[in-house]
């Protein structure tokens, strides 16, 4: 394979970029306030966890406009809950119960890879796997999706159910339950986000345990 020298010099500009930027940053935080990193030392205490999309266009922080220890962060690929993960679900325990969060967002976006992937039976290694809860889902749904005259609209619409579904798969799990049946503060929030606007679409909530 033939490697693009421009591409490659491209790359390693980029690289030194981000750590000029780092310094850029860090010095403007301590110019208006000096003990700023001391104190984000100290420790977290973020009331959100953020479950998103792995996807380089939608950053949690950015998205949300959140400061640097506001948000619990997890991404995978088309934001996902999937409770054999030991990734995700530890995640998810030590927000919960030691974090002692009170939101949990799912947010996915239109347009997303991944779910476009499942529409089309990708079944390379791993990502094949990864994707088989949304490839099921799009069996569940196809009627609906396919009753849409639009490749677009059948993708979007493909991902707000996707992030459906993830918000009741996380209500089910055992960490959520437990948190509820103890009386803790814990909402469950599904989310979209649209690349083309920059707007979050709110999907489905559930604010308290379904199951009582």
């Amino acid at each position: 394979m033939q490697i693009d020298k421009n591409h490659v010099e491209k790359r390693e500009k980029s690289y030194d970029d981000i750590l000029v930027a780092n310094k850029a940053w860090a010095k403007s935080m301590t110019d208006k306030d000096k003990d700023y990193f001391k104190r984000l030392a100290l420790g977290q205490s973020p009331d959100y966890l953020w479950i998103g999309c792995s996807d380089s266009r939608v950053p949690a922080a950015g998205v949300s406009q959140t400061d640097p220890g506001e948000l619990f962060v997890h991404r995978n690929i088309a934001n996902q809950i999937i409770t054999n993960d030991s990734n995700l679900m530890s995640v998810i325990k030590y927000a919960v119960d030691y974090l002692k969060v009170k939101h949990i967002v799912v947010c996915g976006h239109y347009g997303c890879g991944g779910v476009i992937a499942a529409m089309e039976k990708n079944n390379d290694e791993y990502l094949g796997d990864w994707l088989s809860s949304i490839k099921d889902a799009y069996k569940k749904y196809k009627a609906e999706i396919e009753a849409i005259d639009n490749e677009k609209g059948r993708i979007n619409r493909m991902c707000e159910i996707n992030v459906e579904r993830q918000i009741e798969k996380l209500a089910s799990t055992s960490i959520v339950q437990h948190a509820w049946d103890k009386g803790q503060e814990l909402q469950l929030h599904g989310w979209i986000f649209e690349i083309e606007t920059g707007l979050i679409n709110p999907l489905t909530d559930i604010l308290s345990n379904p199951n009582q």
